[in-house]
């Protein structure tokens, strides 16, 4: 049995109340069908990304599915519209879940992003956990923005590679934005998986199973990567103040409009 219960806003960034089940059922249905379908994973991080630029926010808020990837937005979702979630939808679990789900149904995939020695690694532990699985075609980030022609020749890229689903793992917010521009270039599910690759490819240990259950992946990663992450976590408390302004009504947290709209250069 899958559990839906729709869009709600948290901070004004539309998060689907949804479970692992009903995320691999609509990222496979696409994947069949071959139409685009943009998906994330939002923690604190991601969801604060598009608060403080509501432009991102309007890009955020036209994605197919964002799930709740941390169990702060998990918590959120269920404090404020008593969504009823006993478990997060978290990125790198629903990355192996739709792995899974392909290889079962011999439907190709493709890597985008991270490094040539990170997506060697990926493909390596991928293939050995799922023999079946088919891997079309890998592509490491340039770590540079996009030209002008390039959205559409990436796209020509995956088409002709045969790939039914992309996983896309270029950090947050990057892989959203990436995702966004080009989800009009690809017929197939993009997801944004984040440190997906790096967990997957042995480059990152997984926090304990009890710092996920309470919601303390942030301080394990922190730990990991202090240099590259702590302007991250600053905004943990902005979070937490958003989200009791929005639960006793002080602040709208009105989303903003979804928007189609690309942004003007996004990292490739």
């Amino acid at each position: 049995m899958t559990l839906d219960q729709g869009r709600r806003s948290v901070l004004g960034i539309l998060v689907d109340a949804v479970d692992y089940d009903t995320a691999v059922d609509r990222v496979m249905s696409a994947a069949r069908q071959q139409r685009p379908l943009a998906v994330t994973a939002l923690a604190v991080h991601g969801v604060m990304t598009g608060v403080t630029d509501r432009a991102h926010g309007a890009r955020l808020n036209a994605f197919d599915l964002v799930t709740p990837d941390g169990q702060p937005v998990r918590w959120a979702l269920n404090l404020l519209h008593r969504a009823g979630l006993t478990d997060r939808v978290y990125g790198p679990e629903l990355t192996l879940r739709v792995i899974a789900a392909c290889a079962a149904e011999q439907l190709p995939i493709y890597l985008y992003g991270s490094t040539q020695q990170t997506l060697d690694r990926l493909t390596a532990a991928l293939s050995q956990r799922y023999p079946e699985l088919v891997i079309a075609g890998v592509e490491p980030s340039k770590f540079r923005a996009n030209t002008s022609d390039e959205p559409p020749q990436i796209g020509q890229r995956i088409a002709a590679s045969g790939a039914r689903v992309v996983l896309v793992g270029l950090g947050c917010p990057r892989q959203e934005v990436f995702v966004h521009a080009m989800r009009p270039h690809v017929n197939a599910p993009l997801l944004a998986v984040g440190a997906a690759f790096d967990y997957h490819a042995g480059q990152l240990k997984l926090p304990p199973a009890w710092m996920q259950r309470y919601g303390l992946e942030w301080l394990w990663r922190l730990g990991l990567e202090p240099r590259r992450l702590w302007k991250r976590y600053l905004l943990n408390p902005v979070y937490l103040a958003g989200l009791a302004a929005q639960k006793v009504r002080l602040w709208r947290a009105t989303p903003p409009a979804p928007t189609t709209e690309p942004a003007g250069s996004f990292a490739v």
